[in-house]
């Protein structure tokens, strides 16, 4: 089937269509946001903190390392 031969929409129902979509969206709540937003916060310095940890144990094990030679 060729393409042109199919049905085009025009703009306005290309409009509408969006509308309807955008209504069926569940938006979250204030509370949810925050929520979210805190936990998210929480878990990036958990794992900054982590990483710091894991590469200076790595910076300290190539330094001894390199002091053996």
């Amino acid at each position: 089937m060729d393409d042109r031969s199919a049905k085009r929409t025009t703009p306005g129902e290309f409009i509408n269509q969006v509308k309807a979509e955008a209504n069926k969206v569940v938006w979250p709540t204030r509370q949810e946001t925050v929520t979210t937003a805190i936990f998210v916060a929480a878990l990036m310095v958990i794992l900054a903190v982590f990483f710091l940890g894991v590469d200076s144990l790595f910076g300290a094990l190539v330094k001894w390392l390199l002091s053996l030679a």
